[in-house]
């Protein structure tokens, strides 16, 4: 794994959910505001969050080509989807647009991947898209399969969101969750 000089990983911080912001508090005290960071590992780079958010998008974006039944059965059924709430429509194709306590990129990575294969939303109702007892549970990241598992880094992480692994191995979750690295700047 190729480091940057200035910053040295000292754990996979995994997911992070709704106790997000309460963490990133934590790791301000702890480290000092503007001296820690989340970076992905990439083998053999260390990237940062938007290039691993694109890969997840990607990894929708080949689910989608890779399974059109999957597809057409998503744009007919849905006018829209959400991950964490139904104002998360609001973002469309931006994932800097986050107004939950958890961040929601599913849903937005669902949009741009709908949008790249050509097609968009015909249905008549807001499909929710996470969680088991959902519509929307098959397109869920948790069980939607990764596009590149040989890139997903195996071993421990941490579960700061108190939930355990709640997603299934090789996933678009377990990529994410996986790859996520936390950095702190050298001293």
């Amino acid at each position: 794994m190729v480091e940057n000089i200035d910053w040295i990983t000292v754990e996979r911080p995994g997911y992070l959910g709704k106790k997000r912001d309460e963490i990133e508090k934590s790791w301000d005290k702890k480290y000092g505001d503007g001296n820690w960071r989340l970076m992905y590992e990439w083998n053999p780079l260390i990237i940062p969050r938007r290039e691993a958010i694109q890969i997840y998008e990607d990894a929708y974006y080949e689910y989608f080509k890779r399974y059109p039944q999957v597809l057409e059965w998503l744009v007919k059924t849905a006018s829209d989807v959400y991950d964490t709430a139904i104002t998360n429509v609001e973002a469309k194709f931006d994932y800097e647009k986050q107004e939950t306590p958890n961040n929601h990129i599913h849903d937005v990575a669902l949009r741009r991947a709908v949008l790249r294969n050509g097609r968009w939303f015909e249905g008549d109702h807001l499909m929710h898209v996470r969680g088991e007892k959902t519509e929307g549970a098959r397109i869920s990241p948790g069980v939607v399969s990764f596009h590149l598992p040989h890139m997903i880094v195996k071993g421990e992480i941490k579960d700061y969101g108190g939930k355990g692994i709640w997603w299934h191995n090789n996933t678009v979750e377990d990529f994410y969750q996986r790859n996520k690295l936390l950095q702190v700047r050298k001293t």
